[in-house]
């Protein structure tokens, strides 16, 4: 009898060794811009959504112990490197997330390929990404420059909006939305009269902005973001440009800038999302839910996008037990189809891109807002077959 005691007391002890064994740990970094013209769209809030992610999946009780770590990349791709060279070599982190800026995500993007590890950029917006930079250890979730540049593009273009100057941040990142936009112009045969390149975090655009006036286009393109898209736009209106004939293009612009604009400055402007709170019962419902963690800030398509990527990536870590080799974890992310609240039922292709619909919104009228919050208006809606480049025309690497 004793014996037969021990005998099942060590066969307990042995499955619950075997189980805790089994189980896989996760470590995710998220990195991204806490403390500049990024924090708000991005930020905390990222963090915030990767950690709603690992609860809603329900990870404990799917055998994965997922650790959520986060840094501040300060917008510099040497500082950026340096935290991802650290996390992957020291801290043993498995997948990094975010990375709102090109350059920054351009760097780690090769240093995730050279560790083996996984990237899921949300924040970042160059489509080299998914074009000459792709690799097997990237998804670019989001958005990015070429669906940017053909959503609101393509838009105002069709209002009459053909002859531009471009207002660009000077980096990856604007280059990149200049060069896009500026094709789709040229397409449609319209005219680029001009162009300026600014520094990164501006604060003072009068002589950037003389320029774009004394050009007498139609449309001043915003190839910029965050910060650098509100003081730009608050600074034309001291200039009256728009009142003078002139018309501004947000090509990136975020719910984020339009609370910090106010709808009486912001009102009318068009601009390309993947995401807005407000679509549906199920976007409103994460809202609800995230607002509160972020002071109150409702959540941008960055940080859906980390919510809905982060979600995909876990699926993937429990269909294979292992997340050591980044490139099968990628390789399976691309297998499944993705499927969650925020951006609905999607693929991932070969070339690392993520396909879902987009949405051309438009800033309402003061008097058009019925609760905080309540900014923008959905004119159309872009199929996702449509939104984003097709995949012979970017020259990835790894599409046959």
């Amino acid at each position: 009898m004793v014996i037969r005691t021990v005998s099942l007391a060590l066969a307990a002890a042995l499955a619950a060794a075997g189980t805790a064994y089994a189980q896989t740990t996760v470590k995710i970094g998220v990195l991204t811009d806490m403390s500049s013209l990024y924090a708000d769209l991005s930020g905390q809030g990222s963090v915030n959504a990767a950690r709603m992610a690992v609860e809603d999946f329900g990870a404990e009780r799917k055998g994965l112990k997922v650790e959520i770590i986060s840094a501040d990349h300060q917008n510099k791709p040497d500082v950026g490197s340096t935290i991802a060279r650290q996390w992957l070599d020291v801290d043993k982190v498995d997948a990094i997330v975010d990375v709102p800026n090109s350059a920054v995500a351009l760097a780690v993007n090769g240093i995730a390929k050279e560790k083996n590890k996984t990237l899921l950029i949300s924040g970042a917006a160059s489509a080299d990404l998914t074009g000459k930079a792709c690799t097997p250890n990237t998804v670019h979730w989001t958005y990015d420059t070429w669906a940017l540049a053909n959503g609101t593009g393509n838009a105002i273009i069709k209002t009459g909006g053909d002859t531009w100057f471009f207002l660009t941040a000077d980096y990856a990142f604007g280059h990149a939305l200049e060069r896009d936009t500026e094709a789709v112009v040229l397409a449609a045969g319209g005219k680029v009269l001009g162009k300026v390149r600014h520094p990164l975090n501006t604060a003072d655009f009068s002589s950037f902005l003389l320029q774009a006036q004394a050009s007498k286009a139609k449309i001043i393109g915003l190839a910029n973001a965050g910060g650098d898209t509100t003081n730009t736009i608050k600074q034309a209106s001291e200039f009256g440009i728009v009142a003078g004939g002139q018309n501004l293009a947000g090509l990136l612009v975020f719910i984020t800038d339009v609370h910090a604009l106010g709808l009486k400055t912001a009102q009318g402007l068009i601009f390309t999302e993947t995401f807005y709170w407000d679509k549906d019962e199920q976007t409103r419902a994460f809202a609800k839910r995230f607002a509160p963690q972020f002071k109150g800030v409702h959540p941008t398509m960055v940080h859906a996008g980390v919510y809905s990527a982060v979600l995909h990536y876990l699926k993937a870590a429990e269909a294979l037990k292992d997340v050591s080799d980044g490139s099968k974890v990628v390789a399976k992310m691309k297998e499944l189809p993705t499927d969650d609240p925020l951006f609905g039922k999607g693929t991932i292709r070969a070339d690392g891109r993520k396909i879902h619909p987009a949405y051309l919104v438009e800033v309402k009228k003061p008097e058009e807002s019925k609760a905080p919050w309540d900014y923008h208006k959905v004119r159309a809606t872009i199929p996702a077959d449509q939104a984003f480049r097709s995949i012979d025309k970017g020259e990835c690497p790894l599409v046959k």
